[in-house]
């Protein structure tokens, strides 16, 4: 990717009414598009730090059994009705809206229904099971408030597993199965040492929930760690009989903000009871099916991303997760100059390196500025004194000064494919 083909620009200026860090810093960046409160657009360069994102969720939940799907975003009231989960009392942050002919339908918020009612085509007998289900899609919460950029969001992108099993031990099996998969994504996009399984409330799901919250200052929830004993409360259900029940004690915890990154919950039978998914074990009976649902949401995990490693100087995207791998400026005009540099821009993609070639016509301070900005995990520089000399400029975004480097070097360094 070219910067002088990329149609997005760097800018200081962002919406009057945007006060969260990581949407200030992807807007500035280009990396995205502010529509309205909690609604943005995904630029190229955001989009590829998305997708990033979701190669490596779908990579772990391959890993586990899951099978990748997509769902409908429009859903049917009389299957939400069943389940008590329509009525605003219930589920306040539905979208709902109506067909022509006047049906009533509501905006996806989550899937359980929708999912589970489609498995009773598919899940009938014990040899059918377990089986899991798993996709990447837009849903849509209307949230009352929206102030924490991408972290939060009316429309957001969600990656949700849905479990459905032959016995409560075949699905704690599972659920114990993608409570490890979650920390091994965390831990991929650089926030495995910051990141704690954490019992929470169930809110709209069910009594208690397992969260997974990163240690940040721009989180909306408090949690209480013991970090020896890998304990992490929600300050929602802190209670001498949760405390009584994880065999710990008050003063033991330490209090800190945090962001929620994932959460998984455990339905049992019940969905399966109201929607008649029934399945016939071994003897011949009939049994409801055990239903796990699991979500991590991608836009809000990058949100997070970008909180937690951003500097003075812009964004900081751990190379797994960021939209290219090197920064390329070149510096000049001189046809030797652009020769060493076009060069190198072949050499690296060929080599299956992600670049950023800023081959602009701009003054060195406004692409080194706009390197820091973007967050790449390497800058490259090539100028008359990096082809007089031989040599490449190279900066890890981390470090605070430039190195002279070999061809060789630099290729060992970037792990360049022969």
């Amino acid at each position: 990717m070219r910067l002088s083909q990329l149609f997005t620009k760097t800018t200081r200026n962002v919406p009057a009414d945007e006060t969260a860090k990581n949407a200030q810093l992807l807007i500035r960046a280009g990396f995205i598009h502010k529509e309205m409160a909690g609604v943005y657009a995904y630029l190229p360069l955001g989009l590829r730090v998305l997708e990033n994102i979701k190669q490596i969720v779908r990579e772990e939940m391959d890993a586990i059994g899951g099978q990748e799907l997509i769902m409908t975003s429009l859903q049917r009231k009389e299957l939400w009705e069943t389940t008590d989960r329509w009525d605003d009392k219930q589920v306040d942050v539905w979208f709902k809206s109506q067909l022509k002919n006047g049906t009533a339908v509501g905006l996806a918020w989550s899937h359980e229904e929708p999912i589970t009612a489609m498995m009773k085509n598919y899940l009938s007998s014990y040899r059918d099971l377990p089986a899991y289900a798993y996709q990447f899609q837009t849903k849509l919460r209307n949230e009352l408030r929206a102030k924490s950029g991408i972290m939060r969001g009316r429309e957001f992108v969600m990656k949700d597993l849905y479990s459905y099993s032959r016995s409560e031990a075949e699905h704690q099996k599972f659920y114990d199965a993608v409570t490890a998969a979650y920390m091994k994504v965390f831990k991929r996009v650089g926030l495995g040492d910051s990141t704690f399984f954490t019992l929470a409330s169930g809110g709209a799901f069910t009594q208690f929930s397992h969260e997974f919250q990163t240690v940040s200052e721009a989180g909306e929830d408090t949690i209480y760690l013991n970090k020896a004993k890998k304990i992490a409360i929600n300050k929602e259900v802190l209670s001498d009989e949760v405390l009584k029940q994880l065999a710990v004690k008050r003063d033991e915890l330490e209090e800190v903000e945090a962001a929620e990154v994932g959460n998984i919950f455990n339905f049992g039978t019940s969905k399966s009871e109201q929607l008649g998914l029934y399945f016939t074990d071994e003897d011949g009976k009939q049994q409801p099916v055990v239903l796990g649902s699991y979500g991590i949401g991608i836009t809000r995990l990058a949100g997070v991303i970008a909180e937690h490693f951003a500097d003075d100087k812009g964004l900081v995207w751990p190379e797994a997760v960021a939209p290219a791998k090197v920064y390329l400026a070149r510096l000049g005009n001189d046809a030797k100059v652009v020769k060493q540099a076009d060069d190198l821009y072949e050499r690296l993609t060929a080599g299956g390196v992600q670049v950023l070639y800023d081959d602009r016509d701009a003054r060195p301070g406004e692409k080194f500025a706009d390197a820091d900005l973007l967050g790449i995990p390497y800058r490259l520089v090539i100028s008359d004194k990096t082809v007089a000399g031989d040599h490449y400029e190279l900066k890890a975004r981390t470090e605070d000064t430039a190195r002279q480097v070999s061809q060789g070097e630099l290729l060992k360094t970037l792990a360049v494919k022969a």
